[in-house]
């Protein structure tokens, strides 16, 4: 049952082709012992039988909500949608593969709330293809600022939760093809604010041979274009930084 004393959660979904992972993904919301959220999933004109599946999500449970682009945009303006549509206090995140446990929202908004924090994120595992466990976790730090996020991209997308009676609601992702989540937090942490850790795994992450961000090579490039091109830290800084960000990124790894 829904306590109304509760505040809000906003959960925001991208998705595009997903229906090998959505369901698993919509149930894991569901099964959240936290009940006062809305799920906002935004599917990026999907050719398969995502929309289906989510009309049928929809039709069983009112907090499930779904909205659907004319044409294929990408992820940033299909995450700006549901942003325009959210009605939370608190604004969370998850891909239409990944998994959260099912005391995630509840301990993050008791986290935040009794800590007065902006941005929290937690730990999170690795999982395959198959859902089975890569034995690898990615663990959170008790807290990183600005400086700290350009050598340590640590914020894992769909474990983050975003308090917006604290950063103002009129954030938005810039419109690239890939790292508009790392530059997201550039730009709030950028503010003044500081994004706090939870030691936790309260995701699982889906590793998918795939996916945009599965060829790290690529990856690393666009971290630099991050840094260079539209952070403009210049090159010593931007080189600096960047030598941080790979040391961690093979340390999160391995």
């Amino acid at each position: 049952m829904i306590n109304k004393t509760q505040p809000l959660v906003s959960i925001i979904t991208p998705s595009y082709n997903s229906e090998e992972f959505i369901a698993e993904t919509i149930n894991s919301i569901i099964c959240q012992t936290y009940p006062n959220w809305e799920l906002i999933i935004i599917d990026d004109a999907s050719i398969d039988k995502t929309i289906d599946i989510l009309h049928e999500f929809a039709n069983k449970d009112s907090r499930i909500k779904y909205l659907r682009n004319e044409k294929n945009s990408g992820a940033a303006i299909t995450r700006n949608k549901g942003l325009d549509n959210a009605q939370g206090r608190f604004i969370a995140f998850i891909d239409s593969d990944d998994i959260w446990s099912k005391s995630k929202l509840e301990k993050q908004v008791n986290f935040m709330i009794d800590n007065n924090i902006p941005i929290s994120f937690t730990s999170y595992s690795l999982i395959n293809e198959k859902s089975v466990s890569l034995n690898k976790t990615i663990r959170s730090v008790p807290s990183i600022d600005y400086n700290g996020y350009l050598k340590n991209t640590i914020i894992g997308m769909s474990t983050a939760m975003i308090d917006t009676n604290i950063v103002s609601k009129d954030f938005r992702f810039v419109n690239i093809r890939t790292r508009q989540d790392t530059y997201l937090w550039i730009t709030l942490l950028k503010k003044g604010h500081t994004a706090f850790g939870i030691d936790e795994i309260l995701a699982s992450y889906r590793v998918r041979k795939s996916s945009i961000s599965a060829n790290k090579f690529k990856a690393a490039k666009r971290v630099w274009y991050l840094y260079y091109n539209l952070e403009k830290l210049g090159l010593l800084k931007s080189a600096y930084n960047f030598s941080y960000y790979i040391f961690n990124a093979l340390k999160k790894r391995t």
